[in-house]
């Protein structure tokens, strides 16, 4: 009761995505049992902006950083708020949490528990049956019978002891399989019928359930923790024990009527406790790792992907997953089923981008700055073919921070287009230089080599950079990307936030461009990719630059994966070259000459990368890492995927919990943070300016 005081002060508030944050004047009314907010401080007189009743309210403090909390209010709408400091967070979330549990019990004197009856599904018969046909007043909860109990009043509940916890595992696990029974009885339901398996009021049923099962799991786990730490003495000072991520994802209903098991940790495979017992990353050589293009072999490995189809058994999974959410929401944090998973990390996919590297090498043989502009054009839109393979709707893993892929490309020197009359070994004394051994010993050989990098640099936000570079030319392209994805309705948009650049050091011409933004669509029914937005390429020495759409589809007509753009000289503002077409289908450029060319994407020649065998693989190089979920997946067994793709996540969260007790920073291995940008840590063109000004010394 000491502590039943009203507070009040002001802290942020998330609005939405326009309004982001802003400053709220709050006041927790303990006597109502309300949360109430002004504009300010002067208009607290007046009517609140908003309130929100704090009875069976859930406060969590987030683990985004130690200053956001989230008040979940049982009606179901919640405030996102922010303090100043760790210490003013914990005392709002305390004030709050004390004020909603006095609330909450006293609504349980108030109202009574029912009579204890038995957690049973109504006995199903034939479709004629009493126990299948439905009333028109009988919604679906009452179709269950669900057990209460009430603890024994007037007996203090005694401290945990170690055996204590056995007991409660005992119990959580035999509450676990109950919650497995009712969901394989829901999902065994027939579609269509007066009750059918996607009934609104069952699939709520099934929502609550298992955020029930995820709360039970996040309080024996703080059982846990405050066991261990009477054991090791008390928590370090200013030490908070915050709510865990779902221990139960969505993935383990993924089937229906598939049972799922929650082995003890001795039962586990081999490969996952290895997995959730590998070392602390940044405890591993974060030295860069020189990776030599020799020891890599032409890839073998063929991860078809099959097409999701009409994705019939999993529509109660996606339903469920839809429940859950609201338009707009950060998808970042939500656990996805891992049937609609692609077998490859998002690290391997910006590496597919390189599939044409021909293409690429080619933009730094135009003669001309408008040739280069042009020739990057056409490099970049062919990309997203074989990035995306083709508009099939699966998502690659989201990396672990510290992940890494390398792969590199060769590509026959005949094969990539030059100019007639040009000749590009000549030139001038200033560019001979040597830039390493291995450049002196690459001069003789009859192709190219393009050497590629991608790095997990952050988790929260998810950060990927990637780097690629071709020594014999002197080009090279670095970028960092944050993928934000949002539920959209019946769609999911993924936003690639961030900024490449691309260096032709024979020119001294950068180019920097964006990326669009994709879109899953029709989630529900035959999954499809779509790319749309505006993105623009500009190189500011040369003037020229180009402006590309990307073409959502309309609602009624319209095709599908449109892009139109066009290139001009900033100074003039001329036109230069206009591009229209599909970016997964035939692209056509016409030129201000007035000739046209025509690229059929579907006929271009794709050069298979060059990746180290397994066995040579560091521990958190992508492909070495998520092995056994690829494996999983290549032989459809989707559970065992699932539980493998747990493991890992997992270990993640347990590694980021840890680094924020002991305040350790992240190390990065292969990107340096400048700015609001992700640079590689030997850019060519460092090298080349450092070898450049040796030989001037030497002169």
């Amino acid at each position: 009761s000491d502590h039943m005081e009203n507070i009040y002060g002001y802290l942020m508030k998330y609005t939405n995505l326009v309004t982001g944050w802003q400053y709220r004047f709050f006041v927790l009314n303990n006597d109502a049992g309300l949360l109430e907010y002004f504009v300010n401080e002067q208009s607290r007189h007046l009517k609140p902006r908003g309130t929100l009743q704090l009875a069976g309210a859930v406060i969590s403090p987030s683990d985004e950083d130690s200053h956001t909390f989230t008040v979940n209010a049982a009606s179901g709408e919640q405030y996102k708020l922010r303090a100043t400091d760790a210490k003013e967070r914990q005392h709002w979330v305390s004030r709050l949490q004390i004020c909603t549990q006095h609330h909450t019990e006293a609504i349980g004197k108030n109202n009574p528990p029912l009579k204890s009856r038995s957690f049973s599904l109504a006995s199903q018969g034939s479709a004629n049956s009493p126990g299948v046909q439905r009333r028109p007043s009988q919604n679906a909860v009452s179709f269950f019978s669900v057990g209460h109990h009430r603890l024994p009043t007037g007996k203090r509940v005694p401290i945990m002891q170690p055996d204590h916890l056995v007991d409660v595992r005992e119990m959580m696990s035999q509450a676990e399989g109950q919650q497995r029974d009712l969901i394989r009885s829901i999902e065994c339901l027939p579609v269509s019928g007066h009750l059918t398996s996607l009934d609104q009021d069952l699939l709520m049923l099934k929502a609550t359930s298992m955020a029930t099962m995820n709360c039970l799991n996040d309080c024996f786990h703080i059982l846990q923790l405050q066991h261990a730490s009477q054991q090791k003495g008390s928590l370090p000072a200013g030490t908070t024990i915050s709510w865990l991520e779902p221990k139960i994802s969505l993935a383990n209903h993924f089937k229906n009527g598939a049972a799922q098991n929650f082995p003890a940790e001795i039962n586990k495979p081999a490969s996952v406790r290895e997995e959730q017992s590998t070392a602390e990353p940044c405890q591993l050589t974060r030295e860069p790792e020189e990776i030599n293009p020799d020891e890599e072999l032409e890839d073998i490995c063929d991860n078809k992907e099959d097409d999701l189809g009409a994705v019939e058994e999993q529509r109660s999974v996606i339903l469920h997953l839809l429940s859950q959410l609201k338009l707009g929401m950060d998808l970042t944090r939500v656990v996805l089923p891992t049937f609609i998973l692609e077998k490859r990390s998002l690290l391997e996919m910006y590496a597919d981008f390189m599939s044409h590297p021909d293409l690429f090498i080619a933009i730094t043989n135009g003669t001309t700055p408008e040739e280069r502009m042009i020739r990057f054009v056409e490099y970049y839109l062919t990309s997203f073919h074989e990035g995306r393979k083709g508009a099939i709707a699966k998502k690659p893993y989201n990396p672990i921070i510290g992940e890494t892929f390398h792969c590199s490309w060769r590509m026959p020197k005949s094969g990539v287009a030059t100019d007639a009359g040009s000749n590009f070994s000549a030139h001038s004394p200033s560019e001979q230089v040597t830039l390493s051994k291995d450049t002196e010993s690459q001069t003789e050989l009859d192709y190219y080599t393009v050497k590629f990098v991608a790095e997990q640099v952050s988790h929260h936000p998810p950060v990927s950079g990637f780097y690629a570079e071709c020594v014999e030319r002197k080009m090279c392209v670095n970028a960092h990307v944050w993928t934000k994805s949002k539920f959209l309705g019946m769609s999911i948009g993924v936003t690639m936030i961030g900024e490449g650049l691309l260096s032709l050091l024979e020119h001294g011409e950068e180019y920097t461009f964006s990326l669009p933004c994709a879109y899953a669509r029709s989630i529900l029914t035959v999954p499809w990719v779509e790319l749309g937005g505006k993105v623009n390429i500009n190189c500011v020495k040369t003037g020229y630059s180009a402006s590309i759409n990307f073409h959502t589809k309309p609602f009624y007509g319209g095709k599908l994966h449109r892009v139109t753009g066009e290139v001009k000289q900033n100074m003039t503002n001329t036109v230069v070259c206009r591009v229209q077409g599909e970016w997964n289908s035939v692209l056509e450029f016409t030129y201000s000459n007035g000739e046209t060319k025509y690229v059929d994407l579907t006929k271009l020649s794709v050069t298979r990368k060059r990746v180290r065998p397994l066995e040579k693989q560091g521990p958190f190089e992508s492909r070495k890492l998520w092995q056994h979920v690829t494996e999983s997946l290549r032989d459809g067994d989707i559970d065992k995927a699932t539980e493998h793709k747990r493991a890992l996540e997992e270990r993640q969260r347990n590694e980021e919990r840890l680094r924020a007790e002991t305040e350790t920073p992240w190390c990065t291995k292969y990107f340096l943070k400048e700015g609001d940008g992700w640079v590689y840590h030997k850019p060519l063109w460092k090298a080349v300016s450092a070898a450049q000004t040796q030989q001037t010394d030497i002169n």
